[in-house]
């Protein structure tokens, strides 16, 4: 927590002067709306002796309090050290009020409108209070599956307004019972100003129907008989917090491949559910900040090692040695669990890489053909909010995928920021995420999804107009990708031509670095510093693709310093998905193909590349049609990937190639072998541009070398992705050294998707760190593409000073 002091009073960690005025005006910033703030403010006034009064308004919780000094101080303190377990205390301002207490106790007042300044907080998980009262027969919340209070349950997903009022969300349909309001009057009750409060008498309703559309018998607990029919290999659609949700028994590989089929996700791994810690040991075995991150209120999918002692079905994640679990997030998802020992794939209610249902027409229109039955019920959605993942590495927990739990919750920008003007920042084309900025802070969106979708692109529009309805939000600039086919920027030009605002291209990789910079906080005055990104593509100053960068940036602008070697993607987007066209691109750079098959024509590769329409790719690459040159890092890995026989032919998911070879890694030899055995690279510092570059063709030597003598691909695994880091630590320290005049020469940030595969990430950190260099890297928001709004955002409001 930061406490701001304003001019006209004290900071909250000054004393008043005693004799001073009789009371403060106390401004409280953060997410302190929808989380029990005032009446834990009530509580300690009362606690303290403290008359006056606390509010919601439009700028987060104002507070009116009058007592001597040193009471004042003790309540000021006790703020922060008994603030509600989903608040968040971004700043405490305090000014003296000059005239007396007109009340003789402390009371909470209506909500005030008016511009919005203060943010939304995230859905979160049941809380243990709410958990147990579904538990209990004798509650009269006993097995309902809405149960909430001000500790846990839907916001992000039900709130349409601000203030966080009922009226404002979509419990706005459902009249409080006498004893709901009851509680909801009531300070001393924990379900104080709850917004979606509900019981069985007044709440939404949930039930089972088959897929036509017929209900099952009244008296029968939907969420028992679900479960009983998920243990008989049935696919159950159930509408889930932010969206509908499949599920089948993750152990029944029948039922996984059937839901595999229909929903034509024939490769990427399915998420799991589990009711318990206990029961995720059964396949995992998580450490203690694995177990912590599970347990947490945002409730993301964590990325484990499948090392327990039991397996599930072989379809839920084939190919990756990792697995997505996450607990019950909602108290429909524990009664659903509660009788399942084992775990549930519980994935997206879409098909491919639609967005979601969250409606429930659209959900039997959609899911019809795929889900056996439908646990329903009629609390509408606001918003699809998709689960956000997250992964531990090194120690610290780190976002994937950043939805569920964790946005809209505003990040705090760095120092120099404080006057933002308000930035509308529309992200990338993969993994989409836009960002509304501000004064001292970003609001980063939930995850969206890939923009060539339709449906998602539908949805991304949708969402960016209700953001800017929801925080009041008026763009004085619009940020976008310099990629010219982005859909996101050509949205954001529309956008700032019907606002009539400037719109700023930002460059993709700069992007990246400075979303990084900005969540690491460093300073908006901070010398340029080093960083790495890492990346599938992004559009280049020269008209290539780049994706393998080394930048001296700070949020203004960059210079790039150096790259990998650019090799063309023949076939365009077609090399994307077809990993065997970078493996010949690769080769056919690194050696004449002559040489190639008279010294490596026994390997499988070269056979199978001799049997593809080389002379027609030869032409192509030559005449740069349809040949994009780019130096990706991500295609770098493909290659490698195909030319050891991984995803060769194709691959059915975004970075599908890639996250197989990791999984492929020995971890003796990564642990164990001396470098001298990893692949080398050479550095090579007269490229024609005049930039340093790293030339791969001495690692494809080393390689293609170790597959004639028959070595192990994880050995082969092992000693590129080493091989790799070495590289990319000797760039960074061969840069630092030529840096002259105001650089910062020993801190270096770490970007892009490449760096979300932990061998990597964990080797190149670590070899940075022994170099003697501070590595910023990311943990609030994802290295990947959602990351990049965050980034737009501030050199956008950079550039504007």
């Amino acid at each position: 927590m930061s406490t701001h002091a304003q001019p006209a009073g004290p900071s909250s960690t000054q004393l008043p002067p005693l004799g001073g005025p009789p009371g403060e005006e106390i401004r409280v910033r953060g997410l302190v709306q929808g989380v029990g703030f005032r009446p834990t403010v009530w509580r300690i006034a009362h606690a303290c002796g403290v008359v006056g009064d606390v509010r919601n308004d439009s700028d987060g919780v104002l507070i009116h309090a009058w007592g001597d000094a040193w009471t004042l101080q003790r309540f000021i303190e006790s703020l922060s050290t008994e603030c509600p377990p989903l608040a968040r205390i971004d700043a405490i301002e305090r000014h003296q009020l000059n005239e007396a207490a007109e009340a003789s106790d402390f009371r909470i007042v209506p909500s005030e409108g008016g511009p919005v300044h203060t943010g939304v907080t995230p859905d979160a998980v049941v809380c243990a209070d709410c958990a147990a009262d579904i538990a209990d027969p004798a509650n009269r919340r006993y097995r309902y599956p809405f149960t909430n209070c001000t500790h846990c349950g839907p916001r992000l997903s039900i709130v349409q307004a601000i203030p966080y009022d009922r009226a404002n969300t979509t419990m706005a349909a459902f009249a409080m019972c006498d004893a709901c309001r009851a509680e909801y009057d009531d300070p001393a009750d924990r379900r104080f100003h709850a917004q979606p409060v509900a019981c069985p008498a007044c709440g939404p309703r949930v039930w089972l129907e088959t897929r036509d559309g017929g209900r099952r018998v009244e008296g029968e607990d939907p969420c028992r008989a679900a479960s009983l029919l998920l243990r008989h290999g049935s696919i159950v659609a159930i509408k889930g917090l932010g969206g509908f949700q499949l599920a089948c028994d993750a152990a029944d590989e029948v039922a996984v491949a059937r839901l595999r089929r229909l929903k034509r996700r024939e490769r990427k791994p399915f998420a799991l559910m589990a009711r318990d810690l206990q029961a995720v040991r059964r396949y995992c075995t998580p450490n203690q900040t694995e177990r912590e991150l599970l347990a947490n209120a945002a409730g993301p999918i964590v990325i484990l090692r499948a090392n327990g002692p039991e397996c599930v079905a072989a379809s839920v994640a084939p190919g990756v040695g990792t697995l997505g679990f996450m607990l019950p997030s909602t108290p429909l998802h524990r009664l659903l669990m509660e009788s399942l020992e084992g775990a549930l794939v519980v994935t997206s209610g879409n098909t491919s890489d639609e967005p979601p249902c969250i409606d429930n027409a659209d959900a039997r229109a959609r899911l019809g053909r795929i889900a056996d039955v439908f646990l329903m019920h009629d609390r509408d959605i606001a918003r699809r909010v998709d689960d956000s993942v997250a992964r531990v590495v090194q120690g610290t927990p780190r976002m994937l995928r950043r939805a569920r739990g964790y946005a809209p919750a505003p990040l705090l920008l760095p120092e120099g920021f404080a006057d933002t003007p308000a930035v509308l920042a529309m992200g990338g084309e993969l993994k989409n995420t836009f960002c509304l900025a501000r004064d001292t802070q970003a609001i980063v969106s939930h995850h969206l999804g890939d923009l060539a979708d339709a449906l998602t692109y539908a949805d991304y529009r949708r969402a960016i107009a209700q953001y800017l309805r929801l925080f009041d939000h008026e763009p004085q600039v619009i940020a976008l990708d310099s990629h010219p086919e982005y859909l996101s920027r050509k949205i954001g030009y529309e956008l700032a031509q019907a606002m009539q605002v400037p719109a700023v291209e930002v460059q993709h990789h700069h992007a990246h670095l400075a979303a990084c910079m900005a969540e690491n906080g460093v300073p908006f005055d901070a010398l340029p510093m080093l960083g790495v990104a890492l990346d599938g593509l992004g559009y280049g100053d020269d008209g290539t693709l780049w994706g393998g960068e080394f930048m001296l940036a700070d949020y203004r602008g960059y210079t790039r310093l150096g790259r990998f070697k650019p090799v063309a993607m023949p076939g365009g987007t077609r090399a994307i998905d077809e990993p065997w066209r970078n493996a010949y691109a690769q080769l056919r750079a690194a050696f004449d193909w002559q040489g190639l098959t008279r010294q490596y024509g026994g390997l499988d590769i070269v056979r199978f590349l001799s049997h593809r329409p080389r002379a027609a790719l030869d032409t192509m690459i030559a005449q740069r049609v349809n040949s994009p040159l780019s130096s990706s890092v991500g295609r770098l890995f493909d290659a490698v990937a195909a030319t050891v026989g991984i995803c060769r032919e194709r691959v059915l998911y975004e970075g599908q190639a890639a996250i197989e070879l990791e999984a492929l890694v020995d971890p003796r030899a990564l642990r164990d072998d001396s470098d001298a055995h990893a692949y080398p690279f050479e550095i090579v510092s007269t490229a024609p541009d005049g930039l340093r570059c790293i030339e791969p063709r001495p690692m494809w030597e080393a390689l293609l070398d170790d597959l004639l003598r028959g070595v192990p691909v994880p050995l082969i695994a092992a000693r590129f992705h080493k091989g790799l880091a070495i590289a990319i630590e000797r760039m960074v320290e061969g840069l630092a050294d030529l840096l002259s005049g105001p650089a910062d020469t020993r801190s270096v940030a770490l970007s892009g998707g490449v760096f979300q595969n932990r061998v990597l990430f964990e080797q190149v950190v670590t070899r940075l760190d022994a170099a003697g260099f501070r590595v910023l890297t990311h943990r609030q928001v994802p290295a990947n593409d959602g990351g990049l709004s965050l980034g737009q955002a501030v050199v956008a409001a950079a550039r504007g000073r």
